[in-house]
C-alpha cells in the first residue's frame, strides 16, 4: 500500500511539472500561497503610472455620479409629490361642487349623481395611481441610469489598466 502512495505522488509529481499549464486542483486554489508569485508577476506587469491620481480622480468621479443620481430621484419624488397634491385638490374641489348643488333637489337625484361622482373618482384614482407609479418609475430609472454609466466607465478604465503591453 506504501508503494501504491509512492507510486502515486510521482506520477502527480511528474505530470505537475511536465511544463503543460493544466487548471489548478483544488488543492492548489486552497493555497493561496502556492500562486503568490503568479499574482506578483502579474501585478508588476500593470502599468500604475499616476495611479493614485487616477484613483481619486475615479473615486471623485463616483462620488459626482451618486450626488447627480441622488438629485434626479429628489427631483422626482418632488415631482410625484407635486402631482400628487394638485390631484387631491381637484378630488376635493370637485366633491365640494358636487355637495353644493345638493341640497333642495330629489333624493333619487342626489343618490344617482353621489353615484356617478364616486365612479368616476374611483376611475380617476386609478389612473392617477398610474400616473403616479409611471413618475416615480421614470424618476429612479433616470437616477439609476447615471449610476449604471458611471459603473460601465469603471468597468472600461478597469478593463484598459488589466490590458497587457
Amino acid at each position: 500500500m506504501a508503494t501504491a502512495k509512492k507510486a502515486a505522488a510521482k506520477k502527480t509529481t511528474a505530470s505537475s511539472s511536465s511544463g503543460k499549464t493544466a487548471a489548478p486542483s483544488a488543492a492548489d486554489m486552497l493555497n493561496p500561497l502556492k500562486n503568490l508569485k503568479g499574482m506578483t508577476d502579474r501585478l508588476q506587469e500593470l502599468n500604475l503610472t499616476g495611479g493614485a491620481g487616477k484613483l481619486l480622480e475615479s473615486g471623485r468621479k463616483d462620488l459626482q455620479a451618486l450626488m447627480q443620481a441622488n438629485e434626479k430621484s429628489y427631483q422626482g419624488l418632488q415631482t410625484v409629490v407635486q402631482r400628487q397634491t394638485e390631484m387631491i385638490k381637484s378630488a376635493i374641489a370637485e366633491w365640494q361642487t358636487a355637495a353644493k348643488e345638493m341640497p333642495g333637489k330629489d333624493a333619487k337625484e342626489n343618490l344617482a349623481k353621489l353615484d356617478e361622482l364616486g365612479r368616476q373618482s374611483f376611475q380617476r384614482a386609478i389612473d392617477d395611481i398610474k400616473e403616479l407609479a409611471n413618475l416615480a418609475a421614470r424618476s429612479q430609472a433616470d437616477a439609476f441610469d447615471v449610476v449604471r454609466q458611471r459603473i460601465q466607465s469603471n468597468v472600461d478604465e478597469v478593463t484598459r489598466m488589466l490590458q497587457r503591453k
